[in-house]
């Protein structure tokens, strides 16, 4: 089969899922990752044949995209922060606001000095422990997560590391009872913990919904604060008292998560906004 015929017609399959555009950039990708073309391919070389030991693979992955499956499970990656992490069901897939948090994490951590103590609570695949340690070489990170799956993915992302980094420890432990298994004193807390209200699915895709694990994702709708609650629990007990706390929110409760910081203890506050200007990350500090 042409390239450019498989494009195509691929493309168009997907657009009952998709917007055309974002349909077609999903079948470049997959052509590019499993053939090794670029994203121009088949327009410089209209006569470029698919090898036919390809073709059973790419109609497997077609036939999962076609079902609604995010591409980065059919892949087996997502990028963030420059890097690519294994994904599975198991984790939710990285999102690009995401990358705010750690940009804001190595800013804060520059400051602290040599060796800074990090806690990463909700860790999932791992995508804000791993970076953290990438962008502030030196910086010792304790990830921590309730999922065996998540943590046993999360900690085989790398196995080669520059001298300089040290690969985070991942500690199986529940966030909703503060961490009972976790000690010590740390410079810096990150989280992107669930956030998501129950009555929220019905704004989601149907290839979030159908896919990515709920544990991470959803929270009651009577009680969807309950993560960060226990967050400023936990931060009370292991937060440095010059220590700095970082957290992505839900949109629609900005001022009501920054409270329950502020009711903690935490005298500094600010809500932080993505680039699409909506309310991302609470970020506490006390100035004790």
């Amino acid at each position: 089969m042409l390239l450019a015929d498989f494009i195509r017609k691929s493309s168009a399959a997907l657009e009952r899922l998709y917007p055309s555009p974002e349909a077609r950039g999903l079948v470049s990708l997959l052509c590019r990752e499993r053939l090794g073309v670029t994203s121009y391919t088949h327009i410089v070389e209209p006569q470029f044949e698919i090898p036919a030991a390809s073709l059973p693979v790419l109609a497997d992955d077609m036939e999962r995209l076609s079902e609604g499956e995010p591409i980065q499970y059919v892949l087996g990656y997502a990028e963030f922060f420059g890097r690519k992490f294994k994904v599975n069901p198991a984790v939710l897939i990285p999102r690009p606001e995401t990358e705010l948090l750690v940009e804001e994490a190595v800013r804060v951590l520059r400051a602290v000095g040599p060796k800074p103590m990090v806690l990463d609570l909700c860790t999932g695949s791992g995508c804000i422990a791993w970076s953290v340690a990438f962008g502030a070489p030196g910086a010792e990170v304790t990830a921590v997560d309730i999922s065996p799956e998540a943590l046993g993915l999360a900690e085989t992302q790398f196995s080669v590391l520059p001298a300089e980094v040290t690969a985070p420890v991942f500690v199986r432990s529940d966030v909703l009872a503060a961490c009972p298994e976790i000690d010590g004193t740390f410079d810096l807390l990150v989280s992107n913990p669930p956030y998501v209200m129950e009555k929220e699915k019905s704004l989601m895709r149907r290839n979030v919904l159908g896919y990515e694990p709920g544990l991470a994702l959803f929270v009651p709708d009577d009680d969807p604060l309950l993560f960060y609650r226990a967050m400023a629990t936990a931060a009370t007990r292991l937060l440095a008292p010059t220590g700095v706390g970082i957290v992505e929110i839900n949109e629609a409760l900005g001022p009501e998560t920054e409270e329950i910081f502020r009711s903690a203890g935490y005298s500094e506050t600010e809500i932080i906004r993505d680039f699409f200007a909506k309310d991302r990350f609470v970020k506490f500090s006390s100035s004790r």
